[in-house]
């Protein structure tokens, strides 16, 4: 069974395993990923901004990198998030398992399903992130010595700006925990494609005027990558997960056609 990583800013490599690049085609234009070797080779790592972190967030092809890994047949995914924290309950250096988001993006590609031939679609995202995923991750955190808040609201932004300081004390009455400029559309789209998806958040900074300067943490984000990595493929790993509605979320009014289809 194919499984993948999503690493985003500062997981844009797992140097602990070998790798070897690969081009995906699809219908959105060509996606980079690497494909592991040896004892991971169920394993495609895909850095959700190009190898070197190269692309900002509001230029990732999300389709086509969604759909790259549905072509390689991954049925499990786990990715990461560096943001910025709104609450003294998610503080810099913490790590959020997901459970909800809330879009503030405006402008992107956020469906396969666009009407005409790419079909029409509604999808069910109550529960965004899957819930047997992060099931797994909550359970096995503290034996790779990772301290994991249980759950938390992501709220997408379209960057490639900060937030200011009113958008930032907005959101978190709201009810957001932390802010991220790369979770949506990826999310949705990983359910669309019926993939068992769930990520957690790797805060590097408190939200604008909450205390002070923005000032960048990636020290914590760096540590804890090995032992995130760990983790992702324990989870990923795993013989049997319990149910989970990923794969049965999609109300299909009108199917696309063959040539479109995902």
């Amino acid at each position: 069974m194919r499984i993948a990583i999503i690493g985003g800013t500062n997981f844009n490599e797992i140097p602990e395993l070998m790798f070897s690049s690969s081009l995906v085609d699809t219908r959105f234009g060509q996606v980079q990923v690497f494909l592991g070797e040896g004892k991971a080779e169920e394993l495609v790592f895909l850095p959700r901004h190009g190898p070197g972190h190269h692309v900002p967030p509001h230029r990732i092809n999300y389709r086509a990198n969604m759909l790259a890994l549905k072509k390689l047949g991954v049925k499990r995914a786990l990715a990461t998030f560096a943001v910025g924290s709104l609450s003294d309950d998610y503080p810099p250096g913490s790590v959020t398992v997901l459970d909800q988001f809330l879009d503030f993006t405006s402008g992107r590609e956020a469906t396969f399903f666009d009407g005409g031939e790419s079909g029409l679609v509604h999808t069910e995202v109550s529960d965004p992130f899957c819930q047997a995923l992060r099931a797994r991750i909550i359970q096995l955190a503290a034996s790779h010595e990772i301290p994991a808040l249980p759950g938390g609201t992501y709220v997408g932004v379209n960057g490639p700006r900060f937030e200011t300081a009113a958008e930032v004390r907005m959101y978190a009455q709201l009810g957001g925990h932390v802010v991220g400029m790369t979770g949506v559309p990826e999310i949705s789209l990983a359910r669309e494609l019926g993939i068992h998806y769930a990520a957690v958040a790797l805060s590097i900074n408190w939200g604008a005027g909450l205390k002070g300067a923005v000032k960048i943490d990636n020290e914590s984000l760096n540590r804890l990558r090995p032992s995130l990595t760990s983790l992702f493929l324990e989870v990923l790993g795993a013989q049997e997960l319990e149910p989970c509605m990923c794969e049965r979320s999609a109300l299909t009014l009108h199917p696309p056609s063959e040539e479109t289809g995902v």
